[in-house]
């Protein structure tokens, strides 16, 4: 019989390409599988291979909290002298007042 079937009588005949590319995809895709797994488990060590050391002279950069602190300390100190400047104000104004009264009481007197 000459003719060439899937049960051929010639072993070598077989083709094995496909079998050996199927077992090279499938070891990469576990290679591939295997690092995902290791790089989720060490991500903190990893991202700190890429981060940029801080420099020697300058603070590292704040973070929300401390802004946020120093912007309410911020308000607090303007609302402050706000309250400082208004109390100066009302303070000025009793003083011109109780001249402007004390001004018209000696004129009252002197025109009794």
């Amino acid at each position: 019989m000459g003719a060439h079937g899937l049960l051929g009588s010639e072993p070598e005949a077989i083709d094995y390409s496909v079998h050996e590319a199927w077992n090279e995809a499938t070891n990469v895709y576990l290679l591939v599988i295997l690092v995902s797994f290791g790089l989720l488990m060490n991500k903190r060590k990893i991202m700190r291979i890429f981060t940029l050391p801080p420099a020697a002279g300058s603070s590292p950069e704040p973070n929300f909290y401390d802004s946020l602190q120093k912007v309410r300390l911020r308000q607090q100190l303007e609302m402050y002298s706000l309250a400082r400047k208004f109390e100066q104000q009302q303070q000025q104004q009793q003083q011109q007042q109780q001249q402007q009264q004390g001004q018209t009481d000696s004129v009252q007197l002197s025109m009794e």
